[in-house]
């Protein structure tokens, strides 16, 4: 029993010692991010991939712009759409968080009930039922932490990563590096990565030439790239850019 002790001990000890270095790699990372621009991230890796799997032949589009060639409309346009308290926080918003999780509980009950309703013999043959939205609550810092290192799956250990790596980034960077390489790898399209990218893609101009109602549309899109891309001038699109347009001249650049 002794000998059974000691062994589970040192494993115990191991892998508390392979968790510290993970941690100590990803804080390297992050500081070296202070002098090094990020090639590319795990998120940006992960489509890579999909597309080749899928064979399918998209034009890949990124160009690194220091934060001085982005425009400050898109600047304010993102905070506003995104995280209107990025120049206050510490990296994450509790109070956004909790309401998220409420939102996801009545959100997955709803559903339930739907599921219960759909199981009775008059309603069998309706069909599958929808799938609850989830709601993130996410800051700009815990986006850019996800993308950075983490896949995209939702569990309860994914999640305390991306707040441990999201207070490396909060300690280690400044908030006006944080949104450059957020605004520099952030995905707006399908193989559209960069504020650069989706100025040329959508505008045809640079990064630095934005207009403040051509950055409104682009953070219109940031929750849904992919599905925004294929219907850019949409009536939603062009009202909630209306919107915050609105917002942005109460926004705050770091």
């Amino acid at each position: 029993m002794k000998a059974w002790k000691t062994h589970a001990s040192r494993i115990v000890a191991l892998l508390g010692l392979s968790l510290l270095a993970l941690q100590l790699s990803f804080a390297l990372r992050v500081g070296a991010m202070a002098f090094i621009d990020p090639q590319s991230t795990s998120f940006q890796r992960s489509e890579g991939w999909r597309l080749l799997m899928q064979r399918q032949r998209v034009e890949w589009s990124q160009q690194w712009v220091p934060y001085a060639r982005i425009s400050p409309h898109l600047k304010r346009a993102v905070i506003a759409s995104e995280d209107a308290g990025f120049v206050e926080h510490r990296g994450v918003e509790w109070d956004a968080i909790e309401q998220a999780w409420q939102r996801n509980e009545r959100a997955e009950a709803r559903a339930e009930k739907a599921q219960a309703r759909a199981r009775t013999p008059a309603k069998a043959a309706g069909g599958a039922t929808a799938v609850p939205k989830v709601v993130g609550g996410s800051t700009i810092s815990q986006q850019l932490a996800k993308n950075l290192f983490l896949s995209g799956e939702r569990t309860p250990l994914r999640k305390a990563q991306e707040l441990l790596i999201t207070g490396m980034l909060e300690l280690l960077l400044p908030k006006r590096r944080i949104l450059e390489i957020y605004l520099n790898n952030v995905e707006w399209g399908e193989g559209v990565f960069g504020a650069q990218a989706a100025a040329r893609h959508y505008f045809h101009k640079d990064a630095a030439n934005l207009g403040a109602h051509e950055a409104a549309r682009l953070a219109v899109m940031l929750p849904a790239p992919k599905r925004f891309e294929k219907l850019p001038g949409s009536a939603y699109v062009n009202e909630r850019a209306a919107t915050i347009v609105s917002r942005m001249g109460a926004v705050e650049l770091p």
